[in-house]
């Protein structure tokens, strides 16, 4: 069956849920995984050689024949949106059931076929207009699922924030798009390189589709809407949504000229938006707000692989700018993965214990044995670990920036720079999540409802083992997919031509096989030898305290205290202390809150300034004729000073 079957026959799947699945929820799971699995199907032909597929309508949809395409680059973000967009749908089926939310369980479904509907469309649409049509669905969709719990305040306003910072970046989209229209003279979307009268435009997209994408400094939504949603959502959000910001980039930074600076500026956004992303995750002690804060650093890894790749494009076509993309293209996949992975653990925790904070959990790892061993395994392929998928597409993007600086080139110092950036964040990354998962599930609980926790159930254990086991597949056999890849790369560059197996990304596989091997036999044989031995328990060296409390353990802050001063004038932390008084003291206490800096620090005062020039000038608005004419009046003698003062003499 050829493509456009199978994505009619995905969209009816996915409309027909937006209808039914307010009432049906077995019924939308069917429909969701069934359009789902047809999506896959289509971009897997697709990556496997099968060519470009291309259909216009023979009737005008809003004034424009509608015109979709399927090609390389497209086609690997559709893998991603299938997969987890099936996976979160039957997480949802017990994370959020009818029982439990009656009220919004219902219409979480209907939004969620209508996100996952509207994110192919855009992934598809190849007009300016149809594709901004497209992006505002989605905009709503996503807005009104991560409202799902509207009763709470906090959710409001981080829902309200998303809109407010989408709609920004939709307007530099929209004048974008009108501007490419009046230019080329359609609102048809194609290869464009050779108008360079064009290339301006980029600094539009690039702040358009930033914004979407959590590119820092552009990220100020991120945060507060991943933690707020519901787990199912922030995974989708983090492992798709924030992806259409990449495609956007991708796809018409392939498809237009771009300025000389580009490269530059994107890999020196990426870079910093890496370091600075990951900063903010270590010295959070919310569980989401972590996990959504390492979006932000993983947005920044992939856009450091694009700058490289536009660098390269720039100097003759080098072949370090290829690695770099498919590393860049291939961490779009991983990231989707693990970072879905890992929502879908934090949501299990919550669902298990009804808290984010990290100070209020401990212990867990006795009760959800299967949630912290997956936790563990996306955290280390987050982390960049081998023999994990995180591994293999970052290895990529430093063997780019690695051949750059040995070509000694004019992007020799951009590469050893984002090189060096890539690798600390890389270091901050472990430790950020060795201080998550230590303090989540290691050690004792910390509170009752800790230590009440229970396994979450299969609807939400499965979509887990199927996420991790992709991480591992990759991790494993990277060769299987590079052809994929490769394909994609060509899709935004023609002139790269599909190219072998690199010699280092063919070696990892068989490294990571044998890393892989030889931990699972060590992990049997420790585990026979314990088995036959026998295990005791008892206390751990407790500093000559005879009965130590879950109080005495580390804190989240307290692991992270010194990571988090060197980023001390970016974080800004604010903290309330109570020391104690007195010999015998009764209390104590330590409170510390890391504030969404450039939101709090940047944003909200230019906004109140904005706010009280507006309000001040309103006040000239009263209603009375004869003020009005004189400002008229002072308006014409103002023109007409400037036209005398600017004239001949």
């Amino acid at each position: 069956m050829t493509a456009g079957p199978l994505l009619l026959f995905a969209g009816a799947c996915l409309g027909a849920g937006i209808v039914l699945g307010p009432r049906l929820p077995r019924l939308w799971l069917g429909l969701t995984l069934a359009g789902a699995a047809a999506v896959l199907g289509v971009a897997l032909r697709a990556l496997g050689g099968a060519g470009e597929w291309e259909w216009r309508s023979a009737f005008p949809v809003g004034g424009e024949p509608l015109h979709l395409r399927l090609d390389g680059i497209s086609a690997l973000f559709l893998v991603l949106l299938s997969v987890v967009g099936a996976a979160g749908a039957i997480y949802a089926c017990e994370y959020w059931a009818d029982g439990r939310y009656p009220a919004s369980a219902p219409r979480g479904r209907m939004w969620w076929s209508a996100l996952v509907l509207a994110m192919g469309f855009v992934l598809l649409s190849s007009n300016g207009l149809h594709f901004l049509i497209g992006w505002e669905v989605f905009t709503l969709s996503a807005y009104f699922l991560i409202t799902l719990e509207r009763q709470r305040r906090d959710v409001r306003a981080a829902g309200w924030l998303f809109l407010a910072a989408s709609h920004a970046g939709t307007l530099c989209l929209f004048a974008f798009f009108a501007a490419l229209a009046a230019r080329s003279g359609s609102w048809d979307l194609g290869p464009m390189r050779d108008h360079a009268e064009l290339a301006p435009l980029f600094w539009l997209l690039l702040l358009g589709f930033g914004v979407k994408g959590g590119l820092f400094p552009l990220h100020i939504w991120l945060p507060s809407a991943h933690a707020s949603a519901p787990s199912h959502v922030s995974a989708i959000l983090s492992a798709v949504a924030i992806k259409m910001g990449i495609y956007g980039l991708v796809r018409f930074s392939g498809w237009l000229p771009v300025p000389a600076a580009a490269g530059w500026v994107v890999i020196g956004l990426g870079a910093i938006g890496a370091v600075l992303g990951i900063a903010f995750a270590l010295a959070q002690d919310d569980l989401k707000r972590l996990l959504a804060y390492c979006s932000v650093e993983n947005i920044g890894v992939i856009v450091i692989g694009l700058g490289a790749a536009l660098l390269g494009v720039t100097h003759g076509d080098a072949s370090w700018g290829r690695l770099a993309l498919a590393g860049a293209l291939l961490h779009v996949w991983n990231h989707g993965l693990f970072k879905a992975l890992l929502f879908f653990g934090a949501g299990a925790v919550l669902h298990a214990t009804g808290t984010r904070e990290m100070s209020r959990l401990g212990g867990l790892w006795r009760a959800m044995p299967w949630t912290a061993g997956l936790f563990a395994l996306g955290a280390a392929a987050i982390s960049g670990l081998p023999p994990l998928n995180g591994f293999v597409s970052e290895w990529l993007v430093f063997l780019g920036l690695f051949d750059a600086v040995a070509g000694r080139g004019p992007a020799a110092w951009a590469a050893m720079l984002a090189a060096i950036m890539l690798g600390i964040t890389g270091a901050l990354a472990l430790a950020t999540f060795v201080k998550a998962g230590a303090v989540v599930f290691l050690g004792a609980p910390r509170t009752k409802p800790a230590a009440r926790a229970h396994e979450c159930g299969t609807l939400m254990r499965a979509p887990m083992l199927a996420l991790a086991g992709a991480c591992v597949a990759i991790g494993l056999a990277p060769v299987l997919f590079w052809p994929a890849v490769a394909r994609a790369v060509v899709a935004w560059h023609p002139a790269w031509a599909a190219a072998d197996v690199p010699v280092p990304l063919a070696t990892l596989g068989p490294v990571h096989v044998l890393l892989a091997a030889a931990f699972v036999a060590a992990a049997a044989w420790l585990g026979r030898k314990a088995h036959a031995n026998g295990l005791r328990r008892a206390l751990t060296w407790d500093c000559g305290y005879a009965l130590p409390t879950p109080r005495m353990q580390y804190t989240g802050g307290s692991f992270a205290g010194i990571g988090s001063g060197w980023f001390f004038w970016i974080l800004q932390p604010e903290r309330v202390v109570r020391r104690p008084r007195g010999p015998f003291p009764a209390h104590a206490s330590r409170m510390e809150r890391v504030p969404e800096t450039v939101l709090e620090r940047v944003i909200e005062p230019a906004g109140a300034v904005v706010l009280r020039v507006s309000t001040a000038v309103r006040r000239l608005q009263h209603g009375r004729l004869q003020f009005y004419i004189a400002y008229v009046m002072m308006g014409l003698a103002s023109l007409g000073l400037v036209v005398w003062w600017g004239g001949p003499r």
